[in-house]
């Protein structure tokens, strides 16, 4: 297809009316240009060569046109997704399940290192349509013989620059060569360096290409912010702020047409003017609310993308993503509703951390970096509650005349009662707030925000000596291993660790110490793991460098470990103990 084709509709493609039903609850109206020009190749059959950018909407590129052709009678996997991460892998078979939610019995199940094993092995038993995950893993299941792949009709390689980076060339490889000479492949990867283009010669035939350069939007008039959320649930997180930042009108930005209706209720019972707009309305209806944001007697609008194309009305000052889009085009629409003609605009952006992918393209798409907003506190929005109180009773003084009356009515109240005025205000005052209390100053900080302070209080030897206070705890019920990779090759202890939870199937937080030497590195895993595990371990790369991975003998390594100092992992060897700075060691927030 040519740049000069253009689609407009999904409905123009010829996609499974399943299909087409899941993308318009979904929201999408649109194909973005990967989609428009990628969907039409694969329903031919075609392979695929996709040149795009995170962010560019390229898994519904490949999910919504093999999702099409899945036939759900057969229960071995037909669509396998090779993906660099964990997070990707679930990432994608979320969409494929998102996508298929109108195809009766359909099974995707995401396979990746640090996932229990048995559950994998009874959702390739059960039956899975598509198989998603990262190479080592899929590998165990192929040798295994429980990832059966003569049903594989079509092949997926996402993001396969960084599977490149991450040293999983050669296991694409091995894969490859195990799947059907007549299978489709789709590659995509952000850049084409040689390797992949290797790849790509080998193993697709009379590709299609598909270049997409990523739109880039300057919006100098937007000051955009990001929320990451933990510990505060979104709704009471979004009632802080709507409590506390100032604005005129705002629209909040949903996925799904339920969700506007829901979020408007649940907003409209806090106290704040605020209605759905969703496709599901009549266009006069829709026209009548956007009439009231206008006019101002109506202040925030829950919109999804579709209902909110072509937006324009003067006084919204603030957009809000609650949902966070699926590509970065549908982000710089949604907050180009506000900062127009010279105004400035507000976008917040609600993103959890697995979403932080998507918030790092959203950055490259606007040109600019999103600052972390702190959440206010209880005490601020009780500050602004009283602030505005006392703004309203001033604004009432001013019209003396209607204040007669309830003049007499506290003189007579106060000679029947004998009470003090100071208490009789107090009670007209809380019965005028009794809806919209005051909140109590004295609640105690999120965990999260308290936590981060008590960090920042921290001094320089607290935290050596908490260092020190880690590297003392038993190692009971562990064993050292050795590796053949240090810092002269450029590994970090989050490599490690991704390596070996990816790959050896051991959860991150069953591996302990890491010590990083110049030529080697030690780690402490899990005494009585299974052969078959080691052996997997020791094949596993790194940016194309084996592990090597073996038990640590201290009279075999001494003196070789660190140039500086003479053995590796002495009391001053250079080799520091580190801990693995993964997701998967880090602990939860709490509210």
């Amino acid at each position: 297809m040519s740049d000069s084709e253009t689609v407009t509709s999904f409905g123009e493609l010829p996609l499974a009316p399943a299909v087409i039903q899941a993308v318009q609850d979904v929201g999408y109206e649109t194909p973005s240009p990967i989609q428009a020009r990628s969907i039409p190749r694969i329903l031919e059959g075609r392979d695929l060569l996709g040149l795009a950018q995170t962010g560019t909407g390229k898994t519904a590129a490949f999910a919504l046109p093999l999702l099409s052709g899945v036939d759900l009678k057969q229960k071995d996997p037909q669509i396998l997704v090779l993906a660099p991460t964990r997070e990707l892998a679930i990432q994608v078979a979320e969409a494929f399940q998102r996508y298929a939610r109108h195809m009766p019995g359909f099974h995707v199940l995401p396979v990746y290192g640090g996932q229990d094993m048995r559950g994998q092995l009874r959702g390739l038993n059960r039956g899975a349509h598509v198989v998603v995950g990262t190479p080592g893993r899929i590998m165990d299941h192929i040798r295994r013989g429980s990832l059966k792949l003569e049903g594989i009709k079509s092949v997926v390689l996402d993001e396969a620059d960084e599977m490149l980076r991450m040293g999983f060339v050669d296991d694409i490889e091995w894969i490859m060569e195990r799947t059907p000479e007549s299978r489709q492949v789709a590659l995509f990867s952000a850049t084409m360096p040689p390797v992949i283009r290797k790849i790509a010669d080998k193993y697709l035939n009379d590709p299609a290409y598909v270049e997409i350069k990523a739109k880039t939007a300057t919006v100098d008039t937007i000051t955009q912010k990001v929320w990451m959320v933990s510990g505060v649930h979104k709704l009471d997180a979004l009632t802080r702020i709507l409590e506390v930042e100032p604005f005129d009108g705002m629209i909040i930005f949903v996925r799904t047409k339920t969700a506007t209706v829901e979020l408007a209720e649940k907003l409209e019972a806090r106290g704040f003017a605020a209605a759905a707009l969703n496709g599901d309305m009549s266009q006069g209806l829709r026209e009548k609310v956007v009439e009231r944001l206008k006019r101002g007697s109506l202040d925030i609008l829950i919109a999804t993308d579709v209902a909110a194309r072509g937006l324009d009305v003067e006084r919204i000052s603030h957009v809000v993503n609650y949902d966070i889009p699926y590509d970065t085009e549908a982000y710089v629409h949604r907050i180009g509703r506000t900062g127009r003609a010279g105004r400035q605009g507000i976008a917040i952006l609600f993103a959890a951390h697995r979403e932080r992918r998507m918030l790092r393209a959203i950055e490259r798409a606007t040109r600019q970096r999103i600052e972390a907003m702190t959440l206010p506190s209880m005490s601020d929005v009780r500050d602004i509650r009283i602030k505005q109180f006392k703004e309203d009773v001033v604004n009432n003084l001013e019209d003396s005349e209607k204040l007669t009356q309830f003049r007499e009515v506290i003189t007579s109240l106060m000679q029947e009662q004998g009470l003090e005025l100071e208490d009789l205000a107090a009670s007209l005052c809380f019965m005028a707030q009794k809806e919209r209390p005051f909140p109590d100053a004295r609640e105690p900080e999120p965990r999260q925000r308290r936590e981060r302070r008590d960090r920042d209080r921290r001094s320089f030897e607290g935290e050596r000596r908490e260092g020190r206070e880690r590297r003392e705890r038993s190692t009971e019920g562990m064993v050292r291993y050795r590796v053949d990779l240090g810092r002269d090759q450029g590994i970090s202890p989050r490599d490690l660790v991704g390596a070996i939870a990816n790959e050896g199937g051991i959860p991150g937080s069953n591996i302990g110490h890491i010590r990083l030497f110049d030529t080697c590195s030690s780690v402490y895993l899990p005494e009585g793991l299974d052969e078959s595990t080691l052996t997997s371990l020791k094949g596993v790369k790194i940016r194309n460098q084996g592990l090597g991975l073996r038990p640590w003998q201290d009279d075999g390594f001494r003196g070789r470990g660190d140039r500086r100092r003479g053995r590796p992992g002495g009391r001053d060897g250079g080799g520091r103990d580190r801990r693995p700075h993964s997701s998967s060691r880090r602990p939860r927030h709490q509210s």
